[in-house]
């Protein structure tokens, strides 16, 4: 019987799914922690079940050849990048077979041709957003009771609590009561390390509060910094519980000072408890409340509370494939199912006679029109609705827009609700082109559809995130019977 607490010494013998590995102790299956596939480690085992236990390195004791130095000081703790201590060529190689692995054990396809992954130019400083919160508590590591004299003597995420006014950081894995307090990440550039650091001087002389959940009260709550990176523009964004003009007003005039990259300050004030970035009332303090991107030729206004792909230039680079295997032509009708904010719709629109981009997200299709506006796009049509229901009984739209001669898929994480699957699989289009963010449900999807004739052609993964167990695919499905 294993219990919490205990020390186990493994060998690491594969890497699995969301950033974790397998090991096997006394015939259990033990998921380890901040371990990779070769390693020989001593791990803390923290929590227990019927068929596995978890577990977490506190030792290596010997490295694999594929382990490297983490370059953040924080790996380990803030849980963003599960895998600095993976090589890069070995984070792909793991990607490329969990794309792999997806599509046999969840499709039940064999011998589908997954094309060698694209990997990231940029390794580091990759992200145009990042979104920091206050906490009026936090995390901070026990010191080792010795140094490491070496990468393979790492130590790993023990921590103790700590009392103070105002820290500002992310929260640690699972938990959303406390902040490490951080003064750097390596995902998004050195002017937003910059930045974070002005906020978190002025916040500590402004003698308020964090944001508590405990007692739902308190001034900070997060602080979002977005960049527009192949504009240049930046926005800063302070969210607070309260609406206190002199307090953000002068943070604006400081950070537009010392800054003069920084082309917006806006303040969104968020009085609920959810602890989300986003506020019922937005004041804008500097600039004009919005930045651009560009994703290809296009240029996209984003606002603080807009979605957009977090990697630009990854999302131009994954577009590019989907158009690619979309076989576009001059007179085609397209539609672009969970469009999102027409980010692919208008990508694609100059090799088309019309895209149609559907989305539940009332809000999103708004910002899809004004993008098409803004870009001076007349061929985009933007339906809001839930494609289920769209595509089975509320139809009245498709009268001049049906039958499409493609579909571009791009659902969330959780995939395609199964009665959507299914009246797509009864629409007997020849060129589907699924663009997927968990493989799992890519494998799931596409098993719903072989029914009705579809098969894989061909998958091409796409890493976008590095040092993460995140992979985007984009798979081109033919169906020979239509």
């Amino acid at each position: 019987m294993f219990q919490r607490g205990d020390i186990l010494e493994l060998t690491i013998e594969s890497s699995a799914f969301e950033g974790v590995s397998i090991a096997h102790s006394d015939g259990m299956v033990v998921f380890v922690e901040g371990a990779m596939a070769g390693d020989v480690v001593r791990a803390k085992v923290f929590k227990t079940k019927k068929k596995h236990i978890e577990a977490k390195v506190i030792e290596v004791l010997k490295a694999s050849p594929q382990r490297t130095t983490p370059r953040c000081k924080y790996f380990g703790t803030c849980g963003g990048c599960k895998w600095q201590h993976v090589q890069y060529e070995a984070q792909l190689a793991f990607k490329q077979q969990h794309v792999v692995d997806a599509l046999e054990r969840i499709g039940g396809f064999k011998g589908v041709n997954v094309l060698p992954i694209v990997g990231s130019d940029d390794l580091y400083f990759y992200r145009n957003k990042l979104e920091f919160s206050f906490g009026d508590e936090a995390w901070t590591m026990i010191p080792p009771r010795k140094p490491p004299e070496t990468k393979t003597e790492s130590v790993a995420a023990d921590f103790m609590s700590a009392e103070a006014k105002v820290f500002l950081g992310f929260h640690v894995s699972q938990r959303y009561d406390k902040v490490l307090d951080i003064d750097e990440c390596q995902l998004q550039s050195n002017l937003s390390n910059d930045i974070l650091r002005l906020v978190k001087k002025y916040s500590l002389a402004s003698n308020l509060p964090a944001y508590s959940s405990k007692s739902h009260s308190g001034y900070w709550r997060n602080l979002v910094i977005r960049e527009g990176k192949n504009t240049g523009d930046v926005m800063v964004n302070i969210v607070t519980f309260e609406d206190r003009p002199e307090v953000v007003k002068e943070l604006a005039k400081q950070l537009s000072a010392e800054f003069p990259e920084i082309t917006t300050v806006v303040n969104n004030i968020n009085t609920r408890k959810a602890q989300i970035a986003v506020g019922e009332i937005e004041k804008v303090y500097y600039g004009s409340g919005i930045i651009t991107d560009k994703i290809g030729s296009h240029v996209f206004d984003i606002s603080a509370n807009s979605f957009f792909q977090t990697n630009t230039r990854g999302a131009e680079r994954l577009y590019s494939i989907a158009k690619e295997y979309a076989e576009l032509k001059p007179s085609d009708i397209v539609y672009d199912l969970y469009c999102g904010t027409g980010t692919i719709s208008i990508f694609i629109s100059d090799a088309v006679k019309k895209v149609v981009g559907i989305d539940i997200i009332e809000s999103s299709i708004q910002n899809a029109r004004h993008n098409a506006e803004h870009n001076a796009i007349q061929n985009c049509e933007f339906i809001a609705g839930d494609l289920k229901d769209l595509l089975t009984k509320d139809t009245a739209w498709m009268n001049n827009n049906f039958p499409p001669d493609v579909l571009i898929i791009d659902p969330p994480r959780s995939g395609m609700h199964p009665k959507a699957v299914e009246e797509i699989g009864r629409m007997k289009i020849k060129r589907i082109v699924y663009v997927s963010c968990n493989p799992a449900t890519l494998a799931r999807d596409v098993k719903m559809l072989a029914p009705f004739g579809y098969s894989i052609e061909k998958v091409q993964p796409v890493d976008m995130f590095p040092h993460t167990f995140h992979i985007e695919s984009v798979a081109k499905l033919s169906n020979p019977i239509v």
